[in-house]
């Protein structure tokens, strides 16, 4: 492929790396974010068919980058070398295991291990394919409610992404699951890895801004809510999650880091919201919370890296 360019910018934070997101939105046909370290900076790099506009991507980045400290970083344009980007992409992406789960792209056909639950995800512009430490927290988490408490009638996957969580939920239980996210890419990418997951209609993937969609409170309450946004926007909701939440569902929220917890959890305790359990992935957090104590978590506990 001639003409493909890339565009790379260093964010300090993850707070940083939203900013850069936000600013190369429509910049790139695709856009990708990797961490250094948990708690560490963070490199964002975007792809695009056509020479970049170096000034506009500047004038984005300082307009995104309003109410940070610093000034925003500088972006690193540079033209991409031509080779064989599916086979690269393919190699970039083995199969990942996540309790029963199996997250595999369309490159891998087997053998599957006997009981696993296989979800195809092809690596693609929306997050959730599986690598990152907070996606495979809520998936062991969705593994273990699954043994635990019974099946959930309506289930809501807010944030979906690649639709990961949701596909993995409407396999598990046979149940439909709604699925919101605000990128209108994202929602394109669900839809058809639901199709390519034989749920399609189970999954209803939609466009929406946090709690603020009058079909999603059509379907409350629930009795599972999924959320693996960042932290803050996770406190700001957590009013409405507990407004969202049946008496006896649980939510799974993840995205935040260690540091983070206290201050989400504090949010979600005032809105009546309990800690059942948290898992914590590669550096990054998973909660449990229930309106009520779940009767098969005797009290809260603790599995890092997958292992109580």
């Amino acid at each position: 492929m001639t003409g493909l360019w890339k565009i790379v910018v260093e964010a300090p934070d993850a707070d940083a790396a939203q900013a850069v997101i936000a600013a190369l939105d429509g910049q790139g046909g695709a856009v990708s974010a990797f961490e250094s370290a948990p708690g560490g900076s963070w490199r964002i790099d975007a792809l695009a068919l056509d020479a970049p506009d170096r000034g506009l991507i500047a004038a984005r980045l300082a307009l995104a980058w309003s109410g940070l400290k610093g000034e925003p970083p500088e972006p690193a344009i540079a033209r991409v070398a031509q080779q064989d980007w599916l086979a690269a992409n393919q190699a970039g992406f083995p199969p990942i295991r996540a309790g029963r789960f199996l997250i595999h792209g369309s490159h891998f056909t087997g053998p599957f291990p006997a009981g696993v639950v296989a979800l195809k995800i092809d690596a693609a512009t929306a997050f959730g394919t599986g690598e990152h430490g907070s996606t495979q927290g809520c998936l062991l988490a969705l593994d273990r409610l699954a043994r635990r408490m019974s099946a959930p009638r309506r289930i809501l996957d807010l944030g979906t992404g690649t639709g990961v969580l949701a596909l993995a939920a409407s396999r598990l239980w046979r149940r439909p699951v709604a699925a919101f996210d605000i990128d209108a890419e994202a929602i394109r990418v669900a839809r058809r890895n639901a199709r390519v997951n034989g749920v399609a209609g189970l999954v209803r993937a939609r466009r929406a801004a946090g709690y603020r969609n009058r079909e999603l409170w059509q379907c409350a309450p629930y009795d599972l809510v999924l959320a693996n946004i960042l932290a803050r926007p996770l406190a700001r909701m957590a009013r409405d999650l507990a407004r969202a939440l049946s008496p006896r569902g649980a939510a799974v929220l993840a995205g935040l880091l260690p540091r983070q917890e206290s201050f989400v959890l504090a949010a979600h305790r005032l809105a009546g919201l309990h800690l059942v359990a948290r898992l914590e992935v590669s550096g990054w957090r998973s909660l449990v919370l229930a309106r009520a104590p779940l009767r098969s978590f005797n009290r809260p506990i603790t599995i890092n890296g997958g292992k109580p």
